[in-house]
């Protein structure tokens, strides 16, 4: 048997535990990235700084991996997709470690800005990375497997977080999620298969994608969906207790993860063979959740039925919006998903602004009329882009 069949027949299994390896990337890629905002109260008193102080831990970080990602994702391409995790993965847990330990609010920021600079590398790199080492017909089901670590970081890893930095205080819980990511890093070393880098070309850089129509209407629903999930999951407190939820925001995220979880199953076994009407279902089914709330989303039961819906909605959006990108490039892909990440992350900064000037004018119910209002747009784009999503 010669060396190209072996890595043919390697390819035709799919790598349940390699892909589950990169999940736990994605899983503490999403928890480094949100952990502040679960003990934001403990950080303001430590460090004696103002809530808007205590969210630009946050906020550095996403707007860092938002600027930085196409232009090292670019630089980056010819280097071992490997060597290249592992070195991300060392900035993610020096980053937390250092942060946790150093009490200047200054360097903090800047701890946080270098994870984000790793983040804005990391999520269009592993998605590739991944897709090299899997057959043309599995490349929908390893984003999904991959990205499912985001979709469990949020509901899972996020309240474990937390109760941790509750009962131990935020300096422990940073400084323990660095050590963990570097025991995955260790693990990575052993267990990840090399994979050579790609040469970037005129052909494949960020801006000849942009020239691509297909591209620009996977950026478009990138834009839609990611604002109207998150103009209203940013203040998902305020839209608990506006209609007065029994369980309150525990039980809202109960149900939302209960939903998400089981549309990232879901996911992982149809994105390959039905990724447009995953698209469709998922802007019709945050159109219907929304207008739950609406009109019985103070209604025991209902509301938290409309909480599970949106969560089945939210769940794929990640790996349907990179699946879709991916589908239209045959090289580069790490530079398509890379120009896809930055504009889901600049998206969620809209998302942020926008609602928050909703919020300070009208009611939080007008965060549910905005996602319906992007959501509708959004879903009919799907229904008519069946070359791109086919």
């Amino acid at each position: 048997m010669t060396k190209q069949q072996i890595t043919a027949q390697a390819k035709s299994a799919f790598p349940w535990l390699i892909m589950i390896l990169m999940s736990s990337v994605t899983f503490v890629g999403i928890l480094s990235e949100l952990m502040p905002s679960g003990v934001l109260p403990l950080v303001m008193a430590d460090l004696n700084i103002s809530e808007v102080q205590t969210g630009n831990l946050v906020g550095y970080y996403a707007i860092a991996s938002a600027i930085f990602a196409i232009p090292l994702i670019s630089m980056t391409m010819q280097y071992n997709r490997k060597y290249l995790l592992l070195i991300l993965l060392g900035g993610f847990a020096i980053s937390n470690i250092i942060a946790g330990l150093v009490h200047d609010y200054t360097a903090i920021i800047a701890l946080r800005v270098i994870g984000g600079i790793c983040a804005g590398v990391m999520w269009p790199m592993i998605a590739a990375y991944g897709m090299r080492l899997v057959d043309e017909k599995d490349h929908g089901k390893a984003i999904a497997v991959i990205m499912a670590g985001t979709t469990l970081g949020i509901s899972i890893g996020m309240p474990i977080m937390t109760s941790i930095g509750n009962d131990y205080g935020w300096r422990i819980e940073f400084i323990g999620l660095g050590a963990f990511i570097f025991v995955i890093a260790l693990v990575s070393f052993f267990a990840l298969p090399s994979a050579p880098g790609e040469k970037l070309t005129k052909g494949s850089s960020p801006l000849a994608l942009l020239k691509i129509p297909a591209v620009l209407l996977i950026l478009l629903l990138t834009l839609l969906g990611v604002v109207a999930h998150y103009g209203v999951y940013v203040y998902i407190t305020s839209l608990v207790d506006e209609i007065q939820l029994a369980g309150g925001v525990e039980s809202a995220l109960l149900f939302f993860g209960i939903g998400s979880l089981i549309s990232v199953l879901l996911a992982i076994k149809f994105t390959d063979k039905y990724l447009r009407l995953l698209t469709i279902l998922m802007f019709a089914l945050l159109i219907i959740s929304m207008v739950i709330f609406l009109m019985y989303g103070g209604t025991k039961g209902i509301g938290h039925f409309a909480f599970f819906l949106w969560g089945l909605s939210f769940g794929p959006l990640v790996t349907l919006l990179q699946a879709g990108v991916s589908r239209q490039v045959e090289t580069a892909k790490d530079v398509a998903t890379s120009v896809q990440s930055s504009v889901f992350n600049l998206s969620i900064m809209i998302a942020s602004s926008v609602a928050g000037l909703l919020l300070g004018i009208y009611s939080p119910m007008s965060l549910v009329y905005f996602a319906i209002a992007l959501s509708i747009p959004g879903m009919f784009i799907a229904f008519l882009s069946k070359k791109t999503l086919s």
